[in-house]
């Protein structure tokens, strides 16, 4: 039964899948599916939080960026999230909805749309972020801030080792497809599994 599996360390039971996977299943799994697994943990814990204040996940991640920087264009705050244009657009929307945003066109520029917090935008701040260090607390219970320091190392060098192998990368087999251009190979795969 799952609930009877013991954890080495705390000897009491362990409950959840993810924890049985690390722990009994694959102890020596790959660094990247621990590392996602350590995300999703820690955004869920978040999510709960943002939950109480009826803020989605999604809505954080730009709120955050504004909350350093306000009056973006659409396309920045998009590219400064890493989201597609469609992404964003849908956020912003929904956010103004909400009142936490306001979309504006300068005088000087009418083809740029700018998107500034408004006051309650800016007021989550000081009721959100606090959440966010919680989570952060949470998730590094029990290590020694030495142990921190190289967990930041650690995760600081992957990225970078990533970043660096995607911008030297020459083959365009490795590129990332578009939404547009994903969507295209999959109709023209169906296409070719209809006509055969």
């Amino acid at each position: 039964m799952a609930s009877d599996r013991f954890s080495d360390k705390t000897k009491k039971p362990t409950s959840d899948p993810i924890l049985r996977h690390w722990r009994d299943a694959v102890p020596h799994d790959r660094l990247a599916h621990l590392v996602k697994d350590a995300a999703r943990a820690m955004v869920r814990g978040l999510q709960m939080r943002l939950a109480e204040h009826e803020v989605s996940f999604g809505h954080w991640a730009f709120l955050r960026i504004l909350w350093e920087t306000d009056g973006l264009t659409q396309k920045e705050l998009s590219d400064e999230a890493g989201t597609t244009a469609p992404t964003t657009f849908t956020a912003v929307s929904a956010m103004e909805k909400l009142g936490y945003v306001v979309r504006k066109q300068s005088p000087e520029n009418k083809k740029n749309t700018y998107v500034h917090l408004t006051p309650k935008g800016k007021a989550l701040k000081k009721k959100l972020v606090p959440l966010a260090e919680e989570v952060n607390e949470i998730s590094v219970r029990g290590l020694k801030e030495s142990e921190i320091k190289v967990a930041r190392k650690v995760l600081l060098t992957v990225i970078e080792n990533m970043a660096k192998d995607e911008a030297e990368s020459n083959d365009p087999a490795r590129r990332i497809l578009s939404t547009r251009e994903l969507g295209n190979l999959i109709a023209s795969r169906g296409e070719e599994y209809e006509n055969s």
